[in-house]
């Protein structure tokens, strides 16, 4: 087994690179949910060996220099906490992430624009309580009229999101692979069903 793979890093090289470590804060919890914060597995194990995370979960698979075999991480947990950041950078990934990656008109998803609530035309800025997602097909439909003039309505009114409120929608999101040993880290504060 250990021989075929090295044949496969051999004649593949990215072979590697779907090896992903996840990054836990001090605290054993993830930097982000969305995007879940993976590092590649050079990273992870070049922070090992200079003493900066703890390897709590490993891959079956190894890497070799001439004098070190180790397996790869697939989870590392930061020696130091690092402090979230408490302000939310109003940035249209973020906006979407509020939003839920939906229209805040009918519902839709995907192929999301955003929209001005009140118009630029009439005098309205671009911040968190005016700026929301919308599909291309409603906001063609409001242009730059009121909601009252095309008769439409907000899902929900938008807001600023609290960094931790964020952090919480991200991880209704989760990417399309996680492996075994991450599972445990993801969400172990989540509330259980009873």
């Amino acid at each position: 087994m250990d021989g075929d793979f090295r044949q496969e890093f051999v004649r593949e090289p990215s072979n590697l690179r779907h090896h992903p470590a996840l990054v836990l804060n001090a605290d054993y919890r993830p930097l982000s949910y969305y995007p879940l914060s993976l590092w590649p597995w050079q990273e992870a194990v070049k922070a090992a060996v200079l003493d900066r995370v703890m390897i709590v979960a490993e891959y079956d698979h190894v890497v070799r220099s001439p004098s070190t075999t180790i397996r790869i991480p697939s989870v590392v947990v930061l020696k130091d906490y690092v402090r979230p950041q408490k302000r939310v950078a109003f940035t249209r990934f973020n906006l979407f992430l509020r939003d839920e990656f939906c229209c805040q008109y009918c519902g839709a998803r995907g192929d999301l624009t955003f929209d001005h609530v009140i118009p630029r035309a009439r005098g309205g800025v671009t911040s968190w309580e005016n700026v929301v997602a919308a599909c291309s097909r409603c906001n063609l439909r409001k242009g730059s009229k009121s909601l009252a003039q095309c008769d439409m309505n907000l899902r929900k009114p938008p807001r600023r999101p609290g960094a931790e409120a964020l952090r919480n929608t991200g991880r209704k999101f989760p990417p399309n692979f996680l492996h075994d040993s991450w599972l445990d880290f993801l969400y172990w504060d989540a509330e259980l069903e009873a």
